[in-house]
């Protein structure tokens, strides 16, 4: 069926494809074979081909066997991006494993759910995290607790004195060249990643097809703790090779990965989309306008997604000048609207048009894509390859004319399975419509009259900070915690450079009033919390406004704040 946004889709493109009916796996296997000696990773000046990614990601595959990890169990992945992420993201998926990627801001109270609730008993992470890890564990009772951590320095992927283009910025250097000593793990053990590389042991025939299990990324939501999204090797495999076809990526293309790798877009849209096309990822551990301006221009980098603020930010350095960012072909992103003016200011100076897409974990990264040749600005896109997306009446679930608001619903091969052990989270996001299964986003947004998608409003509850979401109902629980806290509300306070912050609202126990102030509050949740969830402003209240059924009138705090 034609649809409206059918007249601007990308002539080459079909409107949807046959992805390879195989596990995630064989798309780095065959990219070794293909391009053996190709760089596949580039850290700090440091490059690794395919087949030296491929060779490291069995030998940890085969030590995560030798350590009891069989077909379909869970193994948590705690990172910042680097090329250990990378050969431990693949390693877990090569020993028929399912990959669990969690933020590395997470603190140990966050972390406990990560490791209780998929079960896991092996984690993969980085020195400077892995006391947080293993605090995390320790704390657990006996029969929940991990029992493998395998644990790497960020320099047994690059040399600490490398100079010049490619050298970490000098206040990194501190973090990235220190040797942190290993923890103890209680009732388990911790493994060097050296060591780990280094196992010779068998390693198992990889079996796991399309319907397995591959990765279970956490979302939040309006109540409680973090739900697992259950996505099989089909629906990852399906928007990898998507991307690749939407942004013309080869084997030649060369992406700077910057986009957190642990999350949906950067785990698919950068990082499986690049290897299946066999392309050269040069990563950067986290953003740096300076680092970022050197090496695009010394790699000749090609492909950049990003969220919009690190482009604001590149264009505002004072170097900006000597940066040459002519290698660029395609540039893109999501999280935040990408302002009209630095947008405009891109097609003057380079030609590049910015398109950003739109997605939730639930849908493995894009659900819809602004098509390259024709993107609108401050515009979700159009309905993804594969995909067919609605606005619908929230209360009927029936669709809505075109121009009128209702949520956004999507149904296609990227959408996943259903949240981990969670048969009445699952059952209240999907309905049928015209006999297919759709998705309920919680977004409120519109189509226009060439069925490009705009966002409009939430249904749900959430912060947009700089492109995290921050779930108000997560940092509540966590603040309810302080032994001063009552009651806390968390809304979104207006930011000019990232767009929203978060408040909390906070009623204090009668003992603790002019005991305990507000930056005592807010350097608690700094100790507790994930940086981007910590609240940047605190306001003391006597109550909090309530509904007559007692529920916390949360819309009316927000209005206030919006209403300045």
């Amino acid at each position: 069926m034609t649809r409206a946004h059918h007249k601007f889709w990308p002539a080459r493109l079909p409107h949807a494809i046959t992805p390879p009916a195989t596990g995630l796996w064989d798309n780095l296997a065959i990219s070794a074979r293909r391009y053996p000696d190709k760089p596949a990773i580039v850290f700090f000046g440091r490059v690794l081909s395919y087949a030296g990614l491929k060779q490291a990601a069995e030998r940890l595959a085969a030590k995560l066997q030798s350590l009891g990890v069989a077909k379909g169990d869970r193994v948590l992945l705690d990172m910042q991006n680097t090329p250990q992420l990378i050969m431990a993201h693949f390693a877990i998926l090569r020993a028929d494993a399912v990959v669990v990627p969690v933020n590395p801001m997470n603190r140990a109270e966050e972390l406990k759910h990560y490791i209780t609730d998929p079960e896991a008993r092996v984690a993969i992470t980085t020195a400077d995290l892995a006391g947080e890890l293993a605090g995390a564990s320790n704390a657990l009772p006996e029969a929940q607790r991990l029992r493998h951590l395998i644990v790497t320095q960020f320099t047994d992927a690059f040399d600490g004195d490398v100079r010049g283009d490619d050298a970490p910025p000098e206040v990194w250097r501190d973090w990235l060249l220190t040797h942190h000593a290993l923890p103890s793990l209680a009732g388990g053990q911790v493994h060097a990643w050296k060591e780990a590389l280094a196992f010779e042991g068998p390693l198992a025939d990889c079996t796991a097809g399309p319907d397995d299990l591959s990765v279970l990324p956490y979302t939040s939501g309006t109540t409680g703790l973090p739900k697992g999204c259950m996505h099989t090797h089909a629906s990852i495999m399906h928007n990898a090779v998507a991307a690749t076809l939407w942004g013309s990526s080869t084997a030649d293309s060369v992406a700077l990965v910057v986009v957190p790798m642990f999350h949906i877009t950067g785990l698919v849209g950068v990082m499986h989309a690049g290897v299946y096309a066999g392309a050269t990822l040069i990563v950067m551990p986290r953003w740096d306008r300076e680092l970022a301006g050197r090496l695009i221009s010394r790699w000749k980098v090609t492909v950049f997604t990003n969220i919009p603020t690190m482009i604001i930010d590149l264009l505002g350095s004072p170097n900006f000048a000597s940066f040459d960012l002519s290698s660029l072909r395609t540039i893109s992103g999501g999280g935040a609207a990408m302002p009209q003016a630095v947008a405009q200011r891109l097609f003057e100076a380079y030609g590049l048009r910015y398109c950003e897409g739109y997605g939730l974990t639930e849908t493995a990264a894009p659900s819809h894509h602004n098509p390259p040749d024709h993107p609108k600005q401050q515009c979700l896109g159009v309905p993804f390859i594969g995909t067919d997306a609605r606005v619908v009446d929230p209360l009927t679930l029936k669709e809505v004319p075109q121009g009128e608001q209702g949520e956004i619903v999507i149904h296609g091969p990227e959408v996943f399975a259903g949240y981990w052990r969670r048969p009445e989270a699952t059952e209240a996001v999907f309905f049928e419509l015209d006999g297919k299964r759709f998705f309920r986003s919680g977004d409120l947004g519109r189509v226009d009259e060439d069925g490009y998608f705009f966002i409009t409003d939430r249904l749900k509850r959430m912060i947009n900070a700089s492109g995290f979401k921050v779930w108000p109902a997560e940092v509540e629980s966590l603040m309810f915690r302080h032994p001063a806290i009552q009651e806390a509300c968390v809304i979104p306070t207006q930011d000019a450079y990232r767009g929203e912050s978060v408040k909390a609202v906070v009623v204090l126990r009668a003992a603790q009033r002019g005991q305990v102030s507000e930056q005592d509050i807010i350097d608690w949740c700094r100790d507790n919390m994930a940086v981007y969830k910590v609240p940047r402003v605190v306001q003391f209240v006597d109550a909090l406004p309530k509904s007559g059924s007692g529920k916390v009138m949360w819309r009316l705090l927000q209005e206030a704040e919006a209403g300045g």
